[in-house]
């Protein structure tokens, strides 16, 4: 079975580079496989744990994000698994529906991912504002490290993000007055560091992961005699299956489980196909199929589901770690998936010795880099509306909830794109007898008061005679398209002569054949406009059955005022 697992997986790497490439592809994707199980097992576990539920569903979603989704060829190099990302909304949906309906909502959250692929919406995803997208990771994050500060002393989080926040002063206190909370926290700030700093390290002791490096310190320390800190509890793992049952499915009516499903899909997919492009550019492999690893993740999800574990999505620690330690094919990220099963199955044991303020130390750090502050005074200096909107989704997502903030950065940023898509430039001038206003850019509602604020304005100047030019309007929408027409159609009722030229209908107002207007479109500057032709209205004024070029002596004259307003005047009367 494994044997037909490597052909299958390595096949094309072997059909590529030939039976020595093929053997060579296939020990750097073993070792990197090796590399991808040191890091994802302390994240596991410490996700699991972060999200208020047994470490062993932890260690099942790291399996099948390894060899159920890493077998799909949707993505090459890419590790999916628990994510950090999701804790804080696994944990509140935990506690308010339980854990036994977290594998319904996992579920039908696999396969909405599913359909989402199969219609092809996977690069649906991409179609999202950055600011929303790293205003969401570092909503994320922001809660996540004040969560997690309270299991690094040993301590129970009090509950909301906010509460977190304010229970900090406290927990301070408590550390303070307890040596065993202290020594507690010391591990995971030395786990902090080691995150920040371990690479630096030269040679090949810099290539380990530093989440494994400090979980052997935190190993050492906790069996130290007159040490009590709190080590990770780890059951059977076939025993913590849990298959959803009747009572699950019949909750499935509830609003607030719909929401889940909803909310668990979206970001899910998100954190994933976000995470797939990053990691496609890390690497000049094969690139992402994004419907075809929306599928995977559905599927991966689907059977973390019925096993009643946790929601899985693709993982940037992992990934960035496969990539960096040479990977070439999907067995290394398929194989990471084995080694967690046998581990998991063959020396449980070693898992009760880890130190819980370890994993909560290394989710600190995951924290801070989905927080990742550079990036709010780069975004400052790129874009100051984007980071308007990058930082407003951040704040509600930290004073509500996960997909609140997401859906209010959305609809930000929408709001934004409008804004600076509807821009409408409306200049004014008054001649001898007309007050002219011309108009030029995308005429949206969103700019209906000042369309209004020029047309008042032309009306009021007293002028017999007004000029309404809109051929530079690239998008006319039906608000100031009807306005306008409202606005002529008033005028004219007082008696006022309004010549109105609407976008696209230059070209009609040009008299078939005449050169005085027609061709260039253009008026000497100074020279008098010209004047209306009437049509012939006797016999031979056109030829049978053909209508006459002119316009017949009832119609409405158009023509384009090209003249060059007089500069002060422009400038001055520059509205919008």
């Amino acid at each position: 079975m494994l044997g037909g697992l490597l052909r299958k997986v390595t096949g094309g790497a072997q059909g590529r580079g030939g039976k020595a490439g093929g053997r060579q592809d296939l020990v750097t994707d073993i070792t990197a496989s090796l590399v991808v199980f040191l890091v994802a097992l302390p994240l596991c576990i410490g996700v699991a744990v972060a999200s208020g539920v047994p470490a062993e569903l932890g260690i099942i979603s790291g399996v099948i994000g390894g060899l159920v989704v890493g077998a799909v060829k949707g993505s090459t190099l890419q590790v999916s698994g628990p994510a950090a990302g999701l804790a804080a909304l696994v944990a509140d949906t935990v506690a308010d529906v339980g854990v036994a309906m977290l594998g319904v909502i996992v579920l039908f959250a696999g396969l909405l991912q599913i359909v989402l692929g199969l219609v092809k919406l996977g690069r649906m995803f991409q179609a999202t504002s950055v600011a929303v997208v790293q205003g969401m990771l570092a909503g994320i994050g922001v809660p996540l490290m004040f969560s997690q500060a309270y299991p690094m002393a040993d301590a129970k989080a009090p509950g909301t993000a906010l509460e977190n926040m304010a229970g900090i002063p406290g927990l301070l206190a408590g550390i303070l007055t307890n040596p065993q909370a202290m020594i507690a926290t010391l591990l995971g700030i030395v786990t902090i560091v080691l995150s920040f700093v371990w690479k630096k390290v030269p040679g090949p002791a810099g290539k380990i992961p530093a989440a494994l490096v400090a979980v052997g310190i935190g190993m050492l320390v906790a069996a130290l005699p007159g040490v009590d800190v709190k080590t990770l509890q780890v059951g059977n793992l076939l025993a913590s299956v849990s298959l959803p049952g009747a009572e699950q499915f019949g909750a499935l009516t509830d609003g607030a489980i719909i929401t889940a499903i909803l909310t668990f899909t979206v970001i899910a997919s998100a954190e994933s196909l976000f995470t797939a492009a990053a990691v496609d550019r890390m690497h000049s492999g094969p690139r992402t199929r994004y419907n075809t690893e929306l599928v995977a993740q559905g599927v991966g999800n689907t059977v973390a589901g019925v096993l009643g574990a946790l929601p899985i999505t693709a993982v940037v620690a992992r990934s960035s770690a496969n990539v960096q330690a040479g990977a070439k094919t999907r067995l290394s990220r398929t194989l990471h998936g084995l080694w967690l099963l046998a581990f998991a199955l063959l020396l449980p044991q070693v898992l009760a010795l880890i130190p819980i303020s370890v994993l909560a130390g290394v989710l600190v750090h995951s924290g801070w880099k989905l927080f990742a502050p550079a990036e709010f005074p780069k975004m400052w200096r790129q874009d100051r509306g984007e980071f308007a909107v990058m930082t407003l989704t951040t704040l509600v997502i930290v004073a509500t909830a996960l997909l609140e903030g997401v859906l209010f950065g959305v609809a930000a940023g929408i709001v934004l794109a409008a804004l600076r898509m509807s821009q409408t430039v409306i200049r004014q001038h008054l001649e001898e007898d007309t007050a002219k206003v011309v108009m030029a850019g995308n005429a949206t509602f969103l700019r209906l008061p000042k369309v209004i604020e020029a047309l008042e304005a032309a009306a009021a100047s007293g002028k017999p005679r007004i000029r309404l030019d809109l051929t530079g309007v690239t998008h006319l929408d039906h608000a100031c398209r009807n306005q306008v027409e409202e606005f002529t159609a008033q005028q004219r009722g007082l008696g006022l002569r309004v010549e109105l030229l609407m976008p696209g209908e230059a070209k009609q107002a040009e008299p078939a054949g005449s050169r005085t207007v027609a061709s260039a479109g253009e008026v000497p500057a100074g020279a008098p406009l010209p004047r209306r032709p009437v049509a012939a209205t006797g016999e031979g004024s056109a030829e049978a059955g053909e209508p006459s070029p002119w316009p017949t002596a009832d119609a409405e004259w158009f023509y384009l005022d090209t003249r060059p307003l007089p500069e002060e005047q422009s400038r001055s009367s520059l509205l919008g």
